[in-house]
This record gives structure tokens, C-alpha cells and sequence, in this order.
């Protein structure tokens, strides 16, 4: 049984960065990790192209500032870097391949007991920790949903954390399934490998381009979301006009409203409109089955495919080892308590990077954490 004050669970950003907080108060923790590397999902789950969708000043982890030569937005490789050297810079040392099976509340001891697996050596570790921080992100599992015919279907189906180039798709058909950020984006650099591409939008989605959203993002200090919302949306008229014709509609509430109140994220175009406006990337409706490569779709149309993407995102594997946690987390491992008060469970429980509030969102719940930790701490001293 190793004893430790605070047990950081994820060596992704909000992990990194939870762990950075707490050392400036020089409050001891250990953090785990159960991939090989920091920030597993930057480095092996994203495509080429992808850049942060954010401007940098909205992407800043606590305590270091980016270089003064880093582009306003950030390509994939420059944000690794950047993490690289933000571990470096604090003397973070994950623990790799540990995965932890089990944490329960010990009520008599005050204290949470952990169970891991430490893969490279082969042997279980016990930890008792006075505070347990979950920053195992809400991307751990592949969501791909289920639809009649899937398991027959011959060609390439993959989840877009497989997803590198669309190099090796040129001359073929491809479905994106799922139009969110990474959809759209993997649609557009599809289509620019010469892919005959189509992408299903099944729901109403705000697309803004991303000077608008650094815009928003500036006024928010400023103005009411709603206030916010009717400029975006007046500005995002005059630039992509009505899209509702080539089959993509609006949510009822504006953009920040709907980010507040969600957590879902307007669609920042990278020039997928342009091409579906060309028809250079078709657009459908839900698919109610798919018989071998033949996908029909709501409506009776169908068409043929070699391929598709499932932009479906993730789910969160939190609650098959995290118990006591009733005050924070749902049964989907996501917070119970609206953002910014999500951050903070019972019993020194936390959470960091769970309120869909991005880069950002995930600096604020690290240096909540730390404070609330150092506030315990010299509590129990006095």
C-alpha cells in the first residue's frame, strides 16, 4: 500500500495540468497513466490536418505561456510539443501503463483506496490517497453506434481515432458519419484526396468560422450570450448564407447559449461548406440499414460505399472502476452538476476536464482543484 495525498488519474492535458497546479504549492501526488505516453489521445488518436480549432490564447495550460513564434492557431504537432515541454517544465513524472480497476471511499478511514495494474511489471499496486482526482478525460472508448446490417458490411469501417489521411481513400466512396468538428474536418481533407465523399448530418448544427468564434470567445467577458448569439449568427449569414437547402439547419438556441447550457460545440469550418455547396461533398439524412456496401438512407435513397468513418465520438469507461463518486458523476461518467460547478465531489473527489469547456475549461478545473486541495490541506493543520 503506497500512501499518497493526492492520486491524479490521467496523464492527458487535464491530468498534466491538475498535477502542475498542485506542485505550486508544493503538495505531493502522484499521477497514473494507463497508455505508454502523455496526452495518448493528441499524439495517436487524431489525423494529420488537425489543428486546435481555438486561438492559442484560449488553449494556454496554467503557468506557461506559449512560445512568442506559435501560431495564433495551433497545428497538432505544435500543441505535443508544447505539452512536452509543459511536463518538463514542472517535473512531471507519470506513472505509464497503470491502470487503475478499482477506487472505492474507505468512510471510517477517510481516504480513497485504489487498485491498479502496473502492465510493464506485471503486479497489481495498492494506493491510499487523502484526495483522488478523475482526469481520465471523457474521450476513453470509441462510440460507434449500432446499425442493422454494420457486421455485413464488406468494405473499411473504422472510428475517426483510426483515422490518419485521406491519402489512402483517393477514387473510393466514403461515408463520414457524424458532422461535429472532427467530421466535418475529415469530410473536407476526404474530399481534398480526391474521395468521393458523403457525410451524414442528422441533427441542426451552428457552423461559424473561426475568426467569429475567437470573436465570441473575446466578448464573452463583455456582453450576454444572447447578445453574443444574434451577432455570430447575423455575421455567420453573411458569410455562408442559408444552408438549410443543402440539408444542414440550426439548433433553436445561438451557439454560446447552446455551448453553455450543453457543452456541444458550434461546427468551425475549415472549407467543408464550400464544398458540399459544390456538391463535391454530398450530404444525407439517417441511415436506416445497410445491406453489404448498399446504405439506404431515411426517405429510400440509397448508395453504394468502400468505406466508412464513424466521427461518432467517445464514451467515458470512469464508472467501471470509480465507486462512491454518487455526488459527482452520472451513469454516462460525465458531471452531475452544471458547469462551473462540476469540478468538485465529496469526500476530496475531483474532476478535471469533464465540462466540455475545451482547453480553457480544463485550466480552470485545474487551478479549482489545486486551491480547494491547499484550502483542505491547511484546514486540517490549523
Amino acid at each position: 500500500m503506497e500512501e499518497v495525498v493526492v492520486l491524479i488519474v490521467g496523464a492527458g492535458p487535464a491530468g498534466l495540468t491538475t498535477a502542475a497546479c498542485v506542485s505550486q504549492f508544493s503538495i505531493p501526488y502522484v499521477i497514473v497513466e494507463r497508455e505508454n505516453c502523455s496526452a495518448s489521445l493528441w499524439r495517436n488518436r487524431t489525423y494529420d490536418r488537425l489543428k486546435l480549432h481555438l486561438a492559442r490564447e484560449f488553449c494556454e495550460l496554467p503557468h506557461m505561456p506559449y512560445p512568442a513564434d506559435t501560431p495564433t492557431y495551433i497545428p497538432k504537432n505544435t500543441f505535443i510539443k508544447y505539452v512536452d515541454d509543459y511536463i518538463e517544465c514542472f517535473a512531471i513524472h507519470p506513472r505509464y501503463l497503470t491502470v487503475v480497476e478499482s477506487s472505492t471511499y474507505d468512510f471510517n478511514g477517510k481516504y480513497w483506496s485504489i487498485m491498479a495494474h502496473d502492465m510493464a511489471k506485471c503486479k497489481i499496486v495498492n494506493y491510499r490517497a487523502k484526495f483522488l482526482v478523475v482526469a481520465s478525460g471523457e474521450n476513453s472508448v470509441e462510440n460507434i453506434p449500432v446499425i442493422p446490417g454494420l457486421e455485413n458490411f464488406p468494405g473499411v469501417a473504422i472510428h475517426s481515432s483510426c483515422y490518419k489521411s485521406g491519402i489512402d481513400y483517393s477514387g473510393r466512396n466514403v461515408l463520414v458519419i457524424g458532422s461535429g468538428n472532427s467530421g466535418m474536418e475529415i469530410a473536407y481533407d476526404l474530399a481534398s484526396h480526391g474521395a468521393n465523399t458523403s457525410i451524414i448530418i442528422r441533427s441542426p448544427i451552428h457552423v461559424m468560422t473561426k475568426e467569429l468564434i475567437r470573436l465570441g470567445m473575446t466578448l464573452v467577458h463583455y456582453l450576454p450570450l444572447k447578445m453574443i448569439d444574434g451577432l455570430l449568427l447575423m455575421m455567420a449569414n453573411a458569410v455562408f448564407g442559408d444552408l438549410s437547402r443543402h440539408g444542414i439547419t440550426r439548433p433553436e438556441k445561438g451557439p454560446f447559449v447552446l455551448k453553455s447550457e450543453t457543452g456541444r460545440s458550434a461546427v468551425i469550418d475549415v472549407g467543408t461548406i464550400g464544398l458540399i455547396k459544390k456538391d463535391k461533398i454530398k450530404v444525407h439524412g439517417r441511415i436506416t440499414k445497410i445491406k453489404g456496401k448498399t446504405i439506404e438512407f431515411e426517405g429510400g435513397k440509397e448508395a453504394s460505399f468502400d468505406a466508412i468513418v464513424f466521427a461518432t465520438g467517445y464514451k467515458s469507461t470512469t464508472n467501471s472502476w470509480l465507486k462512491n463518486d454518487e455526488d459527482m458523476l452520472n451513469s454516462d461518467g460525465v458531471p452531475k452538476k452544471e458547469f462551473p460547478n462540476h469540478w468538485k465531489g465529496a469526500n476530496g473527489l475531483y474532476s478535471a476536464g469533464l465540462g466540455r469547456r475545451g482547453l480553457a475549461g480544463i485550466a480552470m478545473d485545474a487551478k479549482n482543484i489545486a486551491n480547494d486541495i491547499k484550502r483542505s490541506i491547511d484546514s486540517m493543520c490549523s
